[in-house]
């Protein structure tokens, strides 16, 4: 077993998302298990002060943060806070993904500003290193005073309450627990509040969109020169020059990459077909390139609310403050996951644009790619399947950070959405891979007709690839299979790509 220790040290996308798959084992520094203790002890003696009023702590929740709690009632209050939030719906989270929010609130209390326990942060890693997952669900986050709903199913865990999966299982927390002799922890003044408010489920889905979205930057760079190499494509579109008198940094990168993975193939030595190349190709490096940057720059901001404190009140020991604030407020994160899902969602318009291209008989590839036309329908439905899984992208590419819904009787009266548009923009990752990989397939078959004509060594191991696993389409043959397998190459290559 692998391990990771959180020392204060500044975190990113990348190494939580690896950490997580991987399934290391969390450890916390001495530095960081001190800083939480000093932390709690100042809260203690705060609330010595008969006089003290400190909203979440003593006082009730939302629009009831008028009601002062009797000093005898604090753990109650904080028990009762996670029950009655509990009330997310619909889908569950995949199980990855719950992984992951378990391990981003872990790093979120390890700052040591929440005002919990040492005990309380200990005890969320035993569990999370005995491999007990929380099932949470999908629905029930405005994304305002953090992931209230999803969070509050995660916390159940400390109660012995709620489900969980266990080895690839559905099972009750209570069970797991004992099975791991792992003991409920009551929770003490703040601790219920400092667990729900936070960021940490749409964050979870960001950080594995973002991880992964990077990755198919790349392979979506890879199969468009495989579509190109098919289409006998000219690569002076992608000539440095062009690029260096217009200089985004994503279409520089685009051009680069395609121009280098498509230098030296015999298919240069072939007479072009058309003095120009539709949009789909030649303009790759403009298309990409611009997701590309978006891509980046929803990366900072998801490194940034990653190193983040995200629940409120804060406690600040050293400077002898408890403040109330909102940054629990997921705002940043919407917005960015909802330029994400539009950047995503034109990778793959303009890929299945070029499947369209390929089908067409023009060229010299016979129309849909087969060599029967009519008796054999070929490649025909790909295309349909590739136009209804692009339409459904732009769909879920309406904008969740527009929205807000009044709340807790008017207290909450702007939220962010974040959640809604974390969870249709793990759609749109998804749905991107499928695009990518019947573009995969289309190209393929389209490149059989150019041989025995070889192009550059990186687009012939492409090439390779699919032919390890899926054989060029001779006659009308199941294509679902094939679809399914293309998938799976895909989620290989981008395993590849993470780990570098």
């Amino acid at each position: 077993m692998h391990q990771f220790t959180i020392d204060g040290s500044p975190l990113n996308a990348d190494v939580i998302y690896k950490a997580s798959s991987k399934q290391h084992s969390l450890y916390l520094s001495d530095t960081v298990s001190q800083k939480v203790a000093k932390n709690r002890a100042y809260l203690d003696n705060k609330m010595q002060d008969p006089n003290a009023v400190i909203y979440g702590i003593n006082t009730g929740f939302g629009s009831l943060c008028n009601v002062r709690i009797s000093d005898e009632n604090l753990g109650k209050l904080q028990e009762n806070l996670v029950l009655s939030h509990a009330c997310g719906m619909g889908e569950k989270v995949p199980e990855d993904i719950c992984r992951l929010i378990h391990f981003l609130k872990i790093v979120n209390l390890s700052h040591g500003f929440s005002g919990i326990r040492p005990e309380l942060l200990d005890r969320l890693k035993d569990i999370y290193n005995a491999g007990i997952i929380p099932v949470i669900y999908q629905q029930g986050s405005l994304g305002a005073s953090g992931d209230l709903a999803p969070l509050a199913h995660l916390s159940l865990l400390l109660l012995g309450k709620g489900k969980v999966y266990l080895n690839g299982k559905e099972t009750d927390a209570a069970s797991a627990l004992k099975m791991h002799n792992i003991e409920p922890l009551p929770l003490k003044s703040k601790e219920g509040l400092a667990l729900l408010n936070g960021t940490q489920f749409s964050l979870a889905y960001a950080t594995k969109i973002i991880a992964e979205a990077k990755a198919l930057f790349h392979i979506a760079n890879k199969i468009a020169a495989l579509s190109m190499e098919a289409f006998v494509c000219d690569i002076a579109p992608f000539d440095h020059l062009l690029h260096d008198i217009r200089p985004h940094e994503g279409q520089l990168t685009t051009a680069s990459e395609i121009f280098a993975l498509l230098d030296g193939s015999e298919l240069r030595n072939f007479q072009k077909l058309s003095v120009q190349d539709p949009y789909s190709f030649r303009c790759v490096p403009q298309v990409h390139g611009a997701s590309y940057q978006a891509i980046k720059h929803a990366e900072e901001v998801i490194n940034t609310e990653i190193n983040a404190v995200t629940d409120n009140p804060i406690v600040f020991d050293e400077d002898d403050k408890v403040l109330s604030g909102g940054n629990f407020h997921a705002q940043p994160l919407a917005l960015v996951l909802d330029y994400l899902a539009i950047a995503l969602s034109e990778l793959g318009s303009i890929s299945e644009r070029r499947v369209y291209q390929l089908i067409n008989g023009d060229r010299g590839l016979p129309a849909f790619l087969t060599k029967y036309p009519g008796l054999d329908s070929g490649f025909m439905i790909a295309q349909y399947t590739a136009a209804s899984i692009a339409s459904q992208n732009k769909q879920y590419c309406t904008p969740a950070s527009v929205d807000s819904i009044v709340s807790s009787k008017g207290q909450e009266d702007h939220v962010s959405m974040a959640a809604n548009a974390a969870t249709k923009g793990f759609k749109v990752l998804n749905n991107l891979k499928s695009l990518l990989a019947i573009e995969l397939l289309t190209a393929a078959q389209a490149f059989e007709f150019r041989r025995p004509a070889k192009s550059t060594p990186i687009i012939e191991s492409i090439m390779t690839d699919v032919r390890d696993k899926i054989a060029m389409l001779e006659e009308d043959r199941l294509m679902h299979d094939d679809m399914v397998m293309a998938v799976s190459i895909i989620d290989t290559w981008i395993e590849r790509e993470i780990k570098g």
